[in-house]
């Protein structure tokens, strides 16, 4: 069944807000390369977020820490040459803003700059809030990221579903109201339950995007690996894959190697 919906030449912040407005929902995928991120792009997706889970999924960390502004604005700057439509949202990686606003505001600056992307996406409530008033000073739209935040890992020491006390919940819905009062264009909501979510949802006016939170929310978003089944040993609840793409391309490169073996490639057709 096809979902019609109108075409923005252009995604803005303004758009999503719109698309909150009018309850359509908002399709948020990542991407770290050119020749991926025009696939997504062409795909229809609203939002592409140049996430640093790049440090995962691209480079093999264990955890989203170690990856540094200059890659994180490598990646971004790949991305921005190859998409045409969707609204590029870039994560300022850990150590580029906390504690800090006159550095957050310095990395936010070099990735606007140096790779052309739209937006920035921090992680935290009220103990950033400081860094992200002086981000949006300088006009740059900041998307927050609330629930389970993994440039946190270490101070939870686990990934399992967070603000499942009425003590934290309760944080969280403040830090949502605090994000939007100050100028975020969106939140991303990471791990929380549904029915968390749906509150907060309904308790803004800024879209909330969903990772693990539930289908009551304004859009959701996944990591483009586990979706195209690259990825193999991270199967969270939330995941849906859509292709299996690790046994495809490992059965595709197989062949070839076969082929090269036996003298089979290059053919006679395949040659000058």
């Amino acid at each position: 069944m096809s979902v019609s919906k109108k075409k923005h030449k252009r995604v803005t912040t303004n758009v999503l807000r719109t698309l909150k407005e009018r309850g359509e929902k908002i399709a948020m995928l990542t991407a770290y390369d050119y020749s991926m991120a025009r696939i997504v792009d062409d795909a229809g997706v609203e939002v592409i977020l140049v996430g640093d889970s790049a440090s995962n999924v691209m480079a093999g960390h264990e955890t989203t820490l170690p990856i540094t502004l200059n890659q994180m604005i490598y990646h971004a700057s790949s991305v921005v040459k190859a998409v045409k439509r969707a609204l590029i949202v870039v994560d300022l990686p850990f150590g580029t803003y906390q504690g800090n606003s006159k550095l957050a505001l310095r990395s936010a600056i070099r990735i606007m700059k140096e790779s052309g992307a739209h937006s920035v996406k921090l992680e935290g409530g009220r103990e950033i809030k400081d860094s992200i008033e002086r981000v949006l000073t300088a006009g740059v739209p900041v998307m927050g990221h609330l629930g389970l935040t993994p440039q946190s890992i270490y101070k939870f020491g686990t990934y399992t579903v967070r603000a499942k006390e009425e003590e934290e919940a309760e944080k969280l819905i403040r830090d949502a109201k605090m994000l939007e009062k100050i100028g975020c264009f969106g939140i991303v909501l990471e791990k929380i339950p549904a029915a968390l979510a749906k509150q907060v949802t309904e308790s803004v006016s800024i879209p909330i995007i969903g990772i693990g939170a539930g289908p009551h929310v304004d859009g959701q978003v996944l990591v483009l690996h586990d979706v195209l089944g690259i990825t193999q040993e991270f199967q969270p609840r939330f995941l849906r894959r859509y292709l299996n793409l690790y046994d495809d391309i490992k059965g595709a490169l197989s062949r070839y190697v076969e082929d090269v073996k036996l003298g089979d490639f290059p053919n006679e057709k395949e040659q000058y």
